[in-house]
């Protein structure tokens, strides 16, 4: 069976909720989760899985959250092999205070991940979002999932259930239960 993680940094807790319900959602048996500041000990530890989500949210001007600044700079240095490597990015911006950079954090690890050979899944439209300017958008979409639990937490666990249908023709079957 394809092994799953959720590896997320979180600094007000609202990225960690997203990651707490999406592994709920997997379950325990089939995919595991780390925080990238209490658990996260190497890249190698990411190198393990088949399918991978990154939970990140977008501080000062863009900017990943703190856990994530080290890692992707040694791996910048380092460039493991993504090759083969699934990965969906999920995370939580502020598009009414922050809408000049909203979850722009989120275009950073695309970009990081994408030259070291993963494949990125997991586009989410624009509707319903209202912010400046994202780092995180291409193609008309965004390269991941954006909550913005601050200004629109009503419609965070709407947006999660639409995200998980998008990922279904991406992640094996058996992780995908009904959204």
């Amino acid at each position: 069976m394809a092994k799953m993680a959720i590896f997320y940094g979180s600094t007000s807790g609202i990225t960690q909720s997203v990651a707490t319900k999406l592994h709920e959602h997997f379950g325990e048996e089939l995919c595991d989760i780390y925080s990238m500041e209490e658990d996260f000990t190497s890249v190698d530890q990411m190198l393990e899985y088949d399918y991978l989500l990154f939970g990140c949210s977008t501080w000062g001007s863009g900017e990943v959250q703190n856990d994530w600044r080290d890692p992707i700079f040694d791996m910048s240095l380092e460039k493991p092999d993504f090759t083969g490597k699934t990965i969906a990015l999920f995370g939580a911006g502020d598009c009414v205070t922050h809408g000049e950079q909203f979850v722009s954090a989120l275009g950073t690890l695309y970009d990081h991940f994408k030259k070291l050979g993963a494949t990125l899944v997991g586009e989410f439209p624009l509707d319903g979002y209202t912010y400046e300017y994202s780092a995180a958008v291409r193609n008309d979409k965004f390269i991941g999932l954006p909550i913005d639990e601050v200004n629109e937490s009503d419609k965070t666990d709407e947006r999660i259930a639409r995200w998980l249908e998008i990922l279904k023709q991406h992640f094996p079957s058996t992780a995908l239960k009904a959204a």
